[in-house]
């Protein structure tokens, strides 16, 4: 078992320019570097089994993929340091002054599947936010991963840091597993990216706080109200656009009253075949497209596809498709179509997601398309935030209390 005994807890406070002059040389480094990564990915994609498509998706490094990587470097780069904000200070009348500040985790341990550019934008996060990271990246990437973590070391040592700021974790399954049970250090957080099964596994494991970056399974609700031209291009663009992201859709709940309401599915239907989208319908959906698979299993409704295939349900009413996604949903994303403000703002003030959406596509739940930049995970947890972790969500808060000798009576 790789041992981390001889590492500090709490690493110390660093300045915002040695910080940033790591990040600089990150950048310079990633773009010398690129055409190993995509050597060292090409390793990783040639032992791959291409039957988890969606896996495999994640998994490919090219150039466009290093492009990103230096971005979200850059991006972070770019935005204020968040450790040390003041986000409260007062004088009691006791005559003590009370500051709360922002203050790091201390160390952060991310555990993902496939995804290398992971390994630059969680370590580029938890770095700028002074947290030390450990990573546990999937075997499937660890060619690729092993030489993103000789970037970051060279990127640290080159500016007079240790690299224990950033390291991979080189730990089996079982090692893993001890590892949560009884860490050689102590871990502030741990964050889970992937799967019910991964989540359930460091949840059934881990000895310290447990942040959730759970599950998809996004669900829309195109109401009675509904512009159908509107409906059928977010509908399209939700699930095909990444069939491998934790935002795209996978169940549509249409309501019966909709005009033309038998015309529309079979209109649907149409281009969803026309976009290689199978399709698996309730059985009232059936009726009205009988050629297509039904559910034969209420666990298709909890199902996260990461595939070409949709759910497509009738609900008679907002307040049924609002019961029926806060039951399956993961939590994630949902959306409402409509042209009734109404009954939107009812939807989204009722869904139990981390993102309601009205008139548009689920796929928006992301760190750099919501204005927050890179992001560590899609937090589904409603303690400490939920959403996209972004740099200022990669903090916890201290009290400082400044006395003159104050006693309690």
């Amino acid at each position: 078992m790789y041992s981390l005994k001889n590492t500090t807890h709490i690493m110390k406070l660093l300045s915002s320019d040695i910080k940033n002059n790591v990040l600089q040389s990150m950048i310079t480094i990633l773009d010398r570097e690129r055409q190993n990564i995509i050597a060292a990915n090409k390793k990783d994609l040639d032992a791959f089994n291409r039957d988890d498509q969606a896996l495999y998706d994640r998994l490919v490094v090219n150039e466009a993929k290093v492009d990103g990587m230096i971005q979200a470097v850059r991006e972070v780069m770019a935005q204020d340091d968040p450790v040390g904000q003041t986000i409260s200070d007062m004088t009691l009348d006791s005559g003590l002054q009370i500051t709360n500040k922002t203050a790091p985790f201390g160390t952060i341990l991310i555990i993902y599947e496939s995804r290398p550019d992971v390994t630059i934008e969680a370590a580029v996060l938890a770095f700028k936010a002074n947290n030390k990271i450990l990573l546990k990246g999937g075997k499937e990437a660890i060619n690729s991963n092993l030489i993103l973590e000789q970037c970051w070391h060279e990127a640290l040592e080159s500016n007079g840091l240790s690299k224990d700021w950033i390291r991979l974790l080189h730990l089996k399954r079982e090692e893993t597993q001890e590892f949560l049970r009884n860490p050689s250090e102590p871990l502030d957080l741990i964050v889970p990216r992937g799967g019910e099964r991964l989540i359930k596994f460091v949840k059934d494991h881990a000895s310290c706080a447990v942040l959730i970056s759970g599950r998809g399974n996004n669900f829309l609700y195109v109401s009675e109200d509904a512009d159908w031209e509107k409906a059928v291009k977010v509908i399209v663009n939700a699930k095909t656009d990444k069939i491998s992201g934790c935002n795209a859709l996978d169940k549509v709940l249409i309501n019966k009253n909709i005009p033309n309401y038998e015309d529309k599915l079979k209109d649907l239907q149409k281009v969803l075949q026309g976009v290689n989208v199978t399709i698996v319908t309730d059985d009232n959906v059936a009726k009205v497209l009988p050629n297509e698979t039904t559910i034969d299993n209420e666990d298709t409704w909890y199902e996260e596809f990461l595939a070409l295939k949709i759910v497509l349900a009738e609900v008679a009413s907002t307040d049924e498709a609002i019961t029926m996604i806060n039951k399956y949903s993961g939590g994630h994303s949902a959306a409402i179509i409509t042209e009734n403000k109404d009954t939107a703002a009812l939807f989204m003030e009722q869904i139990d997601s981390a993102a309601v959406y009205h008139n548009a596509s689920t796929r928006f739940t992301d760190g750099g398309q919501m204005g927050v930049g890179a992001e560590l995970a899609i937090s589904t947890d409603k303690l400490h935030h939920r959403g996209p972790l972004g740099l200022k969500q990669l903090v916890t808060n201290k009290y400082y209390v400044f006395g003159d000798g104050h006693v309690r009576v």
